[in-house]
């Protein structure tokens, strides 16, 4: 994918990754807790369920395999790239691993996550 879809794809994978995130939080008694005690009210999950299997849906069907595998694995199944070096195991990565042309999103050679370099 070129240009602004791959963009598009990317957003779409880092909107799953924050969903996951929220429903993992609110997954939990304490923290659900501790929200209603600081004058929140945390809602239902059905919504953000929903939401999460729309974005699947929606994010191509290599992206979605890439991050269901590595969130099993590791929990967060998207890292960003820093001085070339994948946040999610620190590995240095080889020129060759960077993104093409208008394209933000690769998978680490070494761990497996999705690699963002925006």
């Amino acid at each position: 994918m070129k240009g602004s879809a791959a963009v598009d794809e990317a957003t779409l994978v880092l909107e799953l990754l924050d969903v996951d995130g929220l429903l993992d939080e609110l997954s939990t008694d304490a923290v659900r807790q501790r929200l209603r005690r600081a004058g929140f009210a945390p809602g239902p999950v059905e919504p953000l369920e929903r939401e999460r299997a729309r974005l699947l849906d929606s994010v191509g069907r290599r992206w979605s395999q890439h991050y269901l595998r590595a969130r099993q694995r590791y929990g967060r199944a998207v890292v960003r790239v820093r001085e070339r070096v994948c946040v999610g195991c620190f590995i240095t990565l080889p020129t060759s691993a960077s993104p093409g042309p208008g394209e933000v999103l690769t998978v680490c050679e070494s761990c497996g996550r999705i690699l963002y370099w925006g």
